[in-house]
């Protein structure tokens, strides 16, 4: 009985993708499975549509949602040459989505000041509350990002990490 529940249910996968089944049972008692309409002596007949399910893999992976969830990412920054050219492209080489604020700005500058202590070094990376770096340092970096679970490189398929949602707020 349990090998043709079995047969039952691998018939059913495999005609997953029809877009009817019929179901029905044979003269000697036997529960039917088929694509095409039974005998037509066969009386209580019952058509089903099978829905194929979808899985959505669109986006981020989970272990990159993690991390943004627990340890976003901002990035103080002004034009400030080479280094925070550096640190930018840094993150859009290892698809990491971030909020980016500008220190020079009115609403920034004091808590910019409490996090750095009074100066104006930038770049500034805030991991979270794991982590707090001046200045561009690509191993040290490298070693935080690890250290909260993004990825070593982008996503295959992932857009350039952009400004994450309420940047600059």
């Amino acid at each position: 009985m349990k090998t043709l529940a079995i047969v039952i249910l691998l018939g059913l996968v495999a005609m997953a993708h029809a877009a009817q089944v019929y179901e029905w049972v044979d003269e000697k008692g036997v529960k039917q499975y088929t694509q095409q309409p039974p005998p037509p002596n066969i009386k209580n007949v019952q058509q089903k549509r099978l829905v194929t399910s979808v899985i959505e893999t669109r986006g981020p992976s989970y272990s990159l949602q993690q991390a943004m969830k627990n340890f976003p990412v901002t990035l103080y920054i002004t034009d400030c040459g080479d280094p925070c050219k550096n640190a930018r492209a840094h993150l859009a080489r290892r698809g990491i989505p971030f909020a980016e604020k500008n220190p020079q700005k009115a609403e920034e500058s004091e808590r910019f000041r409490k996090l750095t202590g009074g100066g104006m070094q930038v770049p500034l990376l805030l991991i979270g509350e794991l982590r707090t770096i001046m200045g561009y340092l690509e191993s040290e970096w490298d070693a935080a990002f690890d250290q909260a679970g993004y990825p070593s490189t982008a996503e295959a398929g992932a857009k350039p990490a952009t400004t994450a949602p309420g940047a600059g707020k």
